[in-house]
């Protein structure tokens, strides 16, 4: 568990699930993650970022606002095989939640925790190039554009932008 000014970051409970899924089946916050999930799909989410967690010590986790232990959602650093030389940042927030400054107090306990208790040498950030409300998120932390790709997820295959972050940069800001 790690905290911040106004959350929590913890592996997910069973009494997350129920919003969890609800977050994932929003079109909207699934807009740019490959559409809405099933609950089913939604739950094995949730046990397999809680076991990268367990394993690694990296991954997402739920994030909770600490006022009110509200569940907001998660974020953290993944694997993703498009990337594997490096380590990602992300988030995903229920709607509701967007636009209070959540995801980026979140991701720069992340930076931290990245930088200096994994000792990375490198954060990386992606999300497809229209989704403007990620990108000025990994501008507010600092992170510097590296450049677009295209990927091919399953049949998808769109356009991502990256942004990033290095340990040298991290110790400036």
């Amino acid at each position: 568990m790690r905290t911040t000014e106004r959350l929590v970051l913890r592996p997910f409970q069973d009494t997350d699930l129920p919003a969890w899924a609800a977050l994932n089946a929003d079109a909207e916050v699934m807009r740019y993650l490959g559409g809405p999930l099933t609950r089913a799909e939604s739950d094995r989410e949730a046990a397999g970022i809680n076991d990268q967690w367990a394993a690694g010590r990296f991954g997402f986790l739920a994030i909770e606002r600490a006022a009110d232990s509200v569940f907001l959602g998660a974020g953290g650093l993944s694997q993703e095989e498009w990337n594997p030389e490096t380590l990602e940042i992300g988030w995903r927030l229920a709607r509701e939640h967007w636009g209070h400054g959540y995801a980026s107090e979140a991701a720069a306990d992340w930076l931290g925790y990245g930088f200096t208790e994994l000792q990375l040498p490198r954060i990386d950030a992606m999300t497809d190039t229209p989704n403007v409300r990620s990108i000025a998120v990994m501008r507010r932390l600092g992170m510097t554009f590296d450049r677009t790709v295209d990927l091919t997820i399953g049949a998808e295959t769109f356009n991502a932008t990256v942004y990033s972050m290095t340990a040298e940069t991290f110790r400036v800001i």
